[in-house]
């Protein structure tokens, strides 16, 4: 986890366990909706998990998804994972070398992801931060943050199944210097000859609901030498867009908040990638979480892709997992499948 983030069942894994799990609702809807998303999938989270135990021990304090995990989702029709990790891990100190055993369990990761043909985002889950110090402050200057995905695009080239998530959700970062970051941390990414697609977090918490406002005046100078980013946003379903409560809007206000970022994407012809949304598993809040994928399928000119928050093995009963218990998919799955593009191609 990183080191700045707010304390919540999202962010704090560990508190899932005392989760009630929710009931069971049915599937909506018998006919699958034709999905014009194609990059949709799940964040399979864990290998962020305890960042305040660094570097943390594999498999007990923190955990890469398994190809049984990858393959379950590939077999529902998704193209492609968010893979969260922690930067303190793959790199401990700044502007020194890529620790090779963390570099080589995200390989192995990536190597499993493409066996089962799927995309993987690598989403630097750090909040804006480095050991609780913002990017952009004297102790993590954006040259840090650059050196980072110079490095990791050095890794990665030009591998158009791996995107490169530049940070997730920089609260520790103001908007100038996101900005900065952002577009520095690009050039350098294109300077090592890597093509890849590139998502530029919204400012804070990422929201969609308030992108506009909040994020626009300063992430509309965003610029690219390879003409291939997105930006990505979250949207949780809940009154306070926080993804901690687990009553959701109504379907007509889950497809609100998004309209003006799509509005905003349009007229600057952008595209967008929400990159986390979630719902737990009353009947409420899967007629919400079906109209948001609606939605998103509506106006694909705009939105490239989507990652549901979250699967993993560590969950237990958070009441927003998708990961499979005791064999059983999630309520949520019932919907998510109906937009995942492969499954669709499928029938």
């Amino acid at each position: 986890m990183g080191q700045v983030e707010a304390l919540s069942y999202r962010t704090m894994p560990w508190l899932a366990a005392a989760c009630l799990a929710l009931a069971a609702a049915p599937a909506i809807g018998a006919a699958a909706p034709t999905p014009r998303v194609a990059l949709a999938g799940v964040n399979l989270a864990g290998a962020e998990f305890n960042g305040g135990r660094l570097p943390g021990r594999p498999s007990f304090d923190y955990v890469y998804p398994s190809g049984s995990e990858i393959a379950y989702f590939a077999g529902k029709g998704a193209s492609v994972i968010r893979l969260p990790v922690l930067w303190e891990r793959l790199q401990p100190d700044l502007n020194g070398p890529l620790d090779r055993g963390e570099l080589d369990r995200l390989r192995a990761t990536l190597g499993l992801a493409k066996r089962s043909d799927l995309s993987v985002v690598i989403d630097i889950h750090d909040y804006g931060g480095y050991r609780g110090q913002a990017v952009g402050s004297a102790a993590v200057p954006v040259e840090a943050f650059v050196d980072l995905w110079s490095r990791l695009a050095a890794e990665f080239p030009s591998d158009d199944r791996i995107i490169f998530g530049l940070m997730n959700e920089p609260i520790a970062m103001d908007g100038p210097t996101l900005r900065t970051a952002a577009n520095r941390a690009i050039a350098a990414i294109r300077a090592t000859g890597a093509r890849n697609l590139i998502l530029v977090p919204g400012v804070g918490w990422s929201g969609a609901h308030d992108f506009v406002g909040r994020s626009g005046p300063f992430l509309l100078d965003i610029t690219d030498p390879g003409h291939n980013f997105a930006y990505e946003a979250h949207q949780y379903l809940d009154a306070d867009h926080s993804g901690t409560h687990w009553t959701c809007v109504d379907p007509k206000a889950a497809r609100e908040r998004l309209a003006a970022m799509t509005a905003w994407l349009r007229a600057h012809r952008r595209q967008g990638f929400l990159g986390e949304f979630g719902a737990a598993s009353n009947p409420a809040c899967l007629a919400s979480l079906d109209a948001l994928l609606g939605y998103l399928g509506d106006n694909a000119d705009v939105w490239r892709g989507w990652t549901y928050w979250a699967a993993g093995a560590w969950w237990g009963d958070y009441p927003m997992s998708v990961e499979p218990k005791g064999g059983a998919d999630r309520p949520q799955m019932d919907v998510l499948v109906r937009y995942f593009p492969r499954a669709h191609s499928e029938r």
